[in-house]
């Protein structure tokens, strides 16, 4: 929502204002908070202007809320929760939507119960229509006689999210409202308090909501949902946005965006009604092609800023200097080619920086046969002769010792592999020793055979 939005705002020269909507003051932590900007501020989306807190603007809230009294647009609620709960009870039995039945509406003031804080009610109209033209679900039409009198004020004097959001939006000059098609009935209510204050009605549009791959909607159960959970798993931001983009909305068949791209295709009409389906192999997919695309100095700088959030990560951190930094830049090109996700790159690289000697797994433990053991250790004094360490003088040393061994390439470069790795797959085995170097190289091979 937050990303239809930002586009929406840089497409049409506006500005994407951020409120944080607090007045829930148990749910409303500082963890949520940071969460809401953090999340924010990493995929890219900078808002304009400062943030607003709606709680602090509560005095304000019940300003209005005054103003709708004092204008018969809005009256005190006397009523008990046990007197409510039995009216909600009715109605439904009745088949009524209208779950309040308007007792205190026009309540004579001589019945007014001593000692009962109330709550204030928009006076909401009985008969006609009340009509949103939506820019993604179209003329969206309710019955009157089927909205209630909804709260404005607690009894405690704190204002609803239903008053706070419309006069907030009012007081900042919001001209567009793009949220989730879940507020579509809110809208309804909040346009009678526009209506009821003499205020223009901004422009609303309610995109499909995101659904998880069984078609219900997404929740918990279908994996991560906060933004700062995909950062963890390690998905890149512009990849986020890319893939995110495409929920819901369409730009012909093009499915890779720039930024800018972006920004120059999004508008309204092209949402779509129905509900989005969140694929997580279509983002792992989406997020392997900008990896393969990024810079590899830039992948390296990202793969750090994530260590501090995976396991394992720290001693990465703990390990990095200019040297293995030099070492990792010169292996990402391989690297990158099969990583999807920067927590994959991250395991890919771990040869490089693993102490010795390597703790190999179970696969690279049955590649180093005895037989094979043998015959790398008759290759070392060879590779040791070798004067100018690189991928091609490396590659010449062991075709040759293959050949006069009457064995195949694989048979010789397997074994290497597992001991300069600790695995059964890695970069082009060449590749890994030139990167490795000499030193370091026949020093893991000793390690493995002797």
């Amino acid at each position: 929502t937050a990303l239809f939005n930002w586009l929406y705002a840089r497409r049409h020269g506006g500005k994407m204002l951020l409120r944080i909507e607090d007045t829930d003051r148990e749910r409303s932590t500082s963890a949520a908070i940071a969460a809401i900007i953090d999340g924010l501020t990493w995929l890219g989306l900078t808002w304009d202007g400062e943030i607003v807190f709606q709680f602090s603007r509560a005095a304000r809230h019940r300003e209005v809320a005054g103003q709708l009294l004092a204008a018969g647009h809005a009256y005190r609620c006397y009523c008990s929760p046990e007197e409510l709960a039995t009216m909600r009870e009715k109605a439904r039995a009745e088949g009524r939507t209208r779950l309040y039945d308007g007792r205190c509406r026009d309540l004579d003031p001589a019945r007014v119960p001593e000692g009962v804080e109330p709550v204030i009610r928009l006076k909401a109209p009985l008969t006609g229509e009340t009509v949103v033209e939506d820019q993604v679900q179209g003329h969206v039409v309710w019955q009157n006689e089927n909205l209630d009198d909804f709260v404005l004020l607690r009894s405690d004097g704190t204002p609803t999210y239903m008053l706070a959001v419309v006069v907030d939006d009012h007081d900042m000059g919001i001209t567009h409202i793009i949220r989730g098609d879940d507020h579509l009935n809110n809208a309804a209510r909040q346009t009678q308090i526009y209506q009821a204050m003499g205020w223009s009605v901004p422009v609303m549009a309610h995109i499909p909501l995101i659904h998880g791959p069984d078609g219900s909607k997404l929740s918990k159960r279908h994996g991560a949902l906060g933004v700062d959970a995909y950062r963890a798993m390690g998905y890149l931001p512009a990849a986020m946005r890319n893939y995110l983009v495409r929920l819901g909305w369409a730009h012909g068949d093009q499915e890779i965006f720039t930024t800018d791209e972006m920004i120059a295709a999004f508008d309204l009409p092209q949402i779509g009604r129905s509900p989005a389906r969140f694929d997580f192999a279509k983002l792992e997919n989406l997020n392997g092609h900008y990896i393969r695309a990024s810079a590899d100095a830039d992948l390296i700088a990202q793969l750090e800023e994530l260590l501090p959030h995976i396991a394992g990560g720290q001693e990465l951190a703990s390990k990095m200097t200019p040297a293995l930094r030099s070492m990792m830049l010169a292996a990402m090109p391989a690297l990158k080619e099969r990583a999807k996700t920067l927590v994959e790159l991250f395991d890919a690289t771990r040869f490089l920086w693993a102490s010795r000697p390597l703790e190999l797994n179970e696969q690279a433990k049955a590649l180093l046969t005895e037989e094979a053991k043998a015959g790398t250790a008759a290759l070392l004094p060879q590779l040791a002769e070798i004067a100018d360490w690189n991928a091609q003088a490396v590659e010449s040393v062991v075709r040759a010792y293959a050949e006069r061994s009457g064995l195949k390439l694989g048979a010789v470069a397997q074994p290497l592999r597992a001991a300069l790795t600790g695995r059964t797959t890695s970069p082009p085995i060449f590749d890994v020793l030139a990167v490795l170097g000499k030193s370091e190289s026949l020093a893991r091979l000793r390690d493995q055979v002797t």
